[in-house]
């Protein structure tokens, strides 16, 4: 009986090391990510305060034909850059994921300009209201029990329908209808974040080879980056329409 209470005792404690390694291996993980997430962010408002401070270079690069060139860009890089993430080459995951974060802050330059003109202070709340949406969501992400992937063909067919909204937006001009559709898309892009962080949090594998966690890492801090610029542009636009602006 002492032998076999032993042998019991020596069982749960490899279970606990092993569970221990686990939980300190994933949280490395995901703190990879949403490091790596936080610094494309920083690298989009770096590009975004210069363009806004060259109106000239703006003008050029964000502004007329030039801005359907990187509205393409974003979105083509949204559909190939996981094939280059997950292709082995740590520098095509990096080129990437920082080609996206720049295309994103030339995109988004005249935008955050106007509002840094008109007030600079409705740039820094959204920003605010953004990181403690995108904070709490992919936190419940990260800590429910929830299965949210059947959720996931939901959220695909919003994020297009939306997409078209904004896109027939464009010929209609119409305030109403741009203030509706971004409620719309922040609503939608919470819940995507937290099915994505859960998607990112099960993607761990402990028994993963350096560049496999790597590349896993890169695409998270992507997938997670894109849903962070998507609803701070949006909050953005609701807090000026708002405000009249």
């Amino acid at each position: 009986m002492a032998d076999h209470d032993r042998n019991y005792a020596q069982v749960q404690t490899g279970a606990r090391t092993g569970t221990e390694a686990i939980d300190a291996g994933l949280r490395s993980y995901m703190m990879s990510v949403y490091n790596l997430m936080a610094l494309g962010v920083a690298v989009t408002a770096i590009i975004t305060l210069f363009m806004a401070n060259n109106p000239a270079l703006m003008q050029t690069v964000a502004l007329g034909p030039m801005k359907w060139v990187l509205f393409a860009g974003v979105l083509g890089m949204g559909f190939f850059a996981p094939k280059l993430i997950f292709s082995g080459s740590k520098a095509m995951a990096h080129l990437a994921f920082w080609a996206y974060a720049g295309m994103w802050g030339l995109l988004i330059s005249p935008m955050v300009a106007f509002y840094l003109a008109k007030d600079p202070g409705i740039v820094v709340q959204a920003l605010g209201i953004t990181s403690v949406t995108f904070g709490a969501t992919s936190l419940y992400g990260y800590v429910t029990k929830r299965d949210l992937s059947p959720f996931r063909t939901f959220f695909v067919m919003a994020t297009i329908g939306l997409l078209v909204a904004m896109l027939v937006n464009v010929f209609l001009q119409s305030t109403l209808f741009s203030l509706i559709t971004s409620f719309g898309v922040v609503l939608v892009f919470a819940g995507v974040t937290a099915w994505e962080t859960q998607a990112i949090k099960e993607m761990y594998h402990a028994g993963d080879d350096e560049a496999t966690a790597r590349s896993k890492g890169i695409f998270g801090a992507f997938i997670l980056y894109g849903s962070f610029i998507t609803m701070f542009i949006h909050i953005l636009n609701i807090l000026g329409i708002m405000r009249g602006d």
